[in-house]
């Protein structure tokens, strides 16, 4: 399998099929990840309201769920949008936004987990490792503390959950229980901007929605979302010029620059 070709290509696709991309998304980062969504190719939309969104799930590529901004309304719309995911074979990425910190936020990942087919869950450390009781630490939404190896902390997610499990940090981790990947694509300024892991996680959406390998598909997704940080750092002079250049390299970012200039490596699990 060749991934850096395979990532190009489903760039393309990501252009051609324009993929709608259903959120249900704190509203944080409303306004970035649908302009993320727009860059990258594929088209958002944000339908919270429990009449509504399993209709609007039956229209989608891919269903987003981000437990940024949690309530019990949130979690009755999501769950009936991630039953009709399910029904509709959609594939659903869970961005579990600060698991660990409160006893809302955990056990309601916890619950999609167990009784949703989750196709993809982006998180940090942190995040990760207290989902699958590896005394990680969430301070608020951020990592503080997780288990030493990310590679263990990505594989025993995948494994408990059946899932791929999609570790972000300074080397991003994908593992899906039996494969492993490394993602060297990224920038220190990521973190320094509000929703980055979010607009990530859409990234990944985008690029399930048109490819049905899921590790694959989160491998790439976070190759090309760290490369376009890459090529803005270049252009910028701090987070707030970082930002502009950043959605622009991804509006502007090519197959060619992807096929060239991914990082993606085999890991021994």
């Amino acid at each position: 399998m060749d991934l850096k070709e395979r990532t190009a290509q489903n760039l393309v696709r990501i252009r051609a099929e324009k993929p709608l991309l259903h959120h249900l998304i704190n509203f944080v980062v409303m306004n970035d990840t649908a302009n993320v969504t727009l860059h990258i190719g594929a088209l958002p939309v944000m339908a919270h309201a429990a009449e509504e969104v399993a209709e609007m799930v039956d229209a989608a590529g891919a269903l987003i769920l981000n437990m940024g901004t949690l309530t019990n309304e949130w979690i009755e719309a999501m769950t009936i949008a991630g039953q009709r995911a399910n029904a509709t074979q959609t594939p659903i990425v869970l961005d579990p936004v600060g698991a660990g910190a409160t006893t809302l936020r955990t056990t309601t990942n916890k619950a999609f987990l167990h009784d949703l087919k989750i196709a993809i869950v982006r998180g940090n450390a942190g995040e990760l490792s207290a989902l699958t009781g590896l005394e990680g630490e969430v301070r608020g939404v951020e990592s503080i503390a997780s288990h030493d190896d990310p590679v263990v902390v990505a594989q025993q997610m995948a494994r408990t959950y059946r899932t791929v499990a999609a570790l972000t940090g300074k080397r991003d981790i994908v593992a899906d229980g039996e494969r492993v990947f490394g993602v060297d694509n990224g920038h220190s300024w990521l973190p320094s901007l509000t929703g980055t892991g979010c607009m990530a996680t859409t990234v990944v959406a985008a690029f399930a929605a048109v490819e049905s390998d899921p590790l694959v598909a989160a491998a790439g997704g976070l190759a090309t979302y760290g490369l376009a940080a890459e090529l803005a750092a270049d252009k910028a002079t701090g987070p707030a010029s970082f930002k502009v250049a950043f959605f622009d390299q991804i509006y502007h970012l090519t197959p060619e620059q992807v096929f060239e200039s991914v990082r993606i490596v085999a890991i021994d699990p």
